[in-house]
């Protein structure tokens, strides 16, 4: 059971959620899932979170009661920034894919997602990848876009080039300066100096120009 890949599903309605576990179970043929709870809306989520053991992946909607799955996820991102969070919704609107991108979830899915696509899904996060829907990597590719033409006129360093690969891993800005040989402190001026060459404001951001020049595979 301890080597199984945690899953948590935050979804208002039961009976999705139920669906939903059965087809998880379904394609599941190597047991390497186990669902660790279930929650309705953020604040129950929230009140499962206090003790651990805690999800490696979340799966979350967006449109919920109380506190919907924006809220829910910015929480997690400030008191437990190591969980994998797969937005699973209907609402595929540039606005709300470009909002969850910039909290740092890891995908974002439709919820008439096939069940191969979804394992495709767990898979592929569970591994510290990233996994877009169709309608959510249109939007990805228009805003790389943008970035690429903002990148093409400035240069970079090759040191500037390593750290933008290393901030499109999990690693803290203490572990690439580690890597990299470097003081925090230097690693901060990289960073600064790279949102303002390239006009973004968030490393997400960064790690998807690192993704759109080759500098890092997923």
């Amino acid at each position: 059971m301890m080597n199984k890949i945690q899953i948590a599903l935050v979804d208002d309605h039961n009976l999705f959620r139920k669906g939903l576990i059965k087809l998880i179970n379904m394609g599941d043929t190597q047991q390497k899932y186990h669902i660790l709870f279930e929650a309705d809306h953020g604040n129950h989520l929230k009140e499962k979170m206090v003790t651990p053991p805690f999800p490696d992946i979340i799966l979350m909607d967006i449109d919920m009661p109380e506190v919907d799955g924006f809220e829910a996820v910015e929480w997690l991102q400030r008191t437990h920034g190591d969980v994998k969070v797969l937005v699973m919704t209907m609402l595929e609107s540039e606005s709300a894919i470009l909002r969850m991108l910039r909290m740092g979830v890891k995908g974002y899915i439709h919820k008439d997602i096939e069940v191969e696509e979804l394992h495709a899904a767990l898979e592929t996060i569970a591994a510290n990848g990233f996994y877009y829907s169709e309608a959510a990597s249109e939007v990805l590719h228009q805003n790389l876009n943008g970035l690429e033409r903002a990148g093409n006129a400035v240069h970079l360093s090759e040191n500037e080039r390593e750290f933008i690969k290393w901030v499109a891993t999990d690693m803290t800005y203490q572990q690439i300066a580690d890597k990299m040989n470097l003081s925090v402190k230097t690693i901060d001026g990289y960073r600064e100096a790279l949102f303002r060459k390239l006009h973004v404001k968030t490393r997400v951001t960064l790690a998807l120009y690192a993704v759109k020049h080759g500098l890092v595979e997923l």
